[in-house]
């Protein structure tokens, strides 16, 4: 397993657990960080054995304060910009004006697990936007959520413009963009941004009995599925599009051996073991889609 720096990933049977990691920081968001989270999605994506993935921070007071805007040093010692100086690029296709967030929700977006979030603390910035898109996202009654963009000067980032509006709402999604406040735990559950709250030293138990139930259930290969056609086909602009990805998937699946395990385990009245393997198994079509460029 590969040592990482700003995040722990843990591997227990189905479920993998990744924390953001810098707890003298509040877990504040870095290109590291960044990097790393990538990383890990790299290597649950590639363990078959793991059937869902964990996301949560270390401690008990924020899952993510932000990005870290302490200006890191140059090799001398002195201190250089966060942010590239725009006069500098005059191609904005330029990869150094890549938002570092979004980078990290495109590879989450793209996940082949399920993505649960715990989230155990405060969530600003990109500490709330980096959750998106997670599949579900449960917190701890002392959570707190903040898209400040604004009252920064600047702009939602990490796709959030894309996510925000289809989780809560156009209108809710500018009031909390607009006004840059801080929301508690109960707003993020009325609007539905989480899907439940717990008392912090209940959060983790929680996710994991929602990861449980995912592995112990379902097929890999259909959540894998299902993930990627809901995600991307609830997006299109006619059902017809939904019609033709779920007439091929439906069709190459009941094929299949997870297909008979299924219908097997409920006639038999016991628990599946399904053995389609997401790295070898999925339909043949799989991806349907061609990947945007980034220019």
């Amino acid at each position: 397993m590969t040592d990482f720096s700003q995040i722990k990933l843990a591997i227990d049977g189905p479920i993998a657990t990744i924390t953001l990691h810098r707890p003298e920081k509040m877990n504040a968001f870095t290109r590291d960080m960044m990097r790393e989270l990538i990383e890990a999605i790299d290597i649950t994506d590639a363990e078959d054995a793991v059937r869902a993935v964990i996301v949560t921070g270390e401690g008990e007071r924020a899952f993510c304060a932000g990005a870290d805007l302490t200006p890191p040093q140059n090799e001398d010692g002195t201190p250089r910009h966060v942010f590239s100086d725009p006069t500098t690029v005059d191609d904005l296709s330029d990869p150094l004006v890549r938002d570092g967030g979004g980078q990290l929700v495109l590879r989450l977006f793209n996940s082949q697990k399920p993505l649960i979030g715990a989230c155990n603390g405060v969530a600003v910035g990109v500490g709330a936007t980096m959750q998106l898109p997670f599949d579900m996202r449960l917190c701890s009654d002392n959570a707190r959520f903040g898209f400040v963009f604004a009252k920064r000067g600047i702009t939602p980032e990490a796709c959030s413009s894309w996510f925000l509006p289809r989780l809560v709402g156009m209108s809710i999604a500018l009031e909390w963009c607009m006004t840059g406040r801080i929301f508690d735990a109960q707003e993020a559950l009325d609007a539905g941004l989480v899907r439940s709250v717990h008392p912090q030293g209940e959060l983790m138990d929680a996710a994991r009995a929602l990861a449980r139930e995912i592995a112990e259930n379902a097929s890999p290969i259909s959540v894998a599925m299902t993930r990627a056609m809901l995600w991307r086909l609830s997006a299109e602009d006619h059902p017809m599009k939904a019609h033709r990805i779920d007439s091929r998937s439906i069709y190459r699946l009941s094929r299949g051996a997870d297909a008979k395990e299924g219908i097997a385990s409920f006639l038999e009245k016991r628990p599946p073991e399904f053995t389609g393997k997401v790295s070898t198994d999925m339909p043949d079509f799989y991806p349907w889609w061609q990947e945007p460029e980034y220019k």
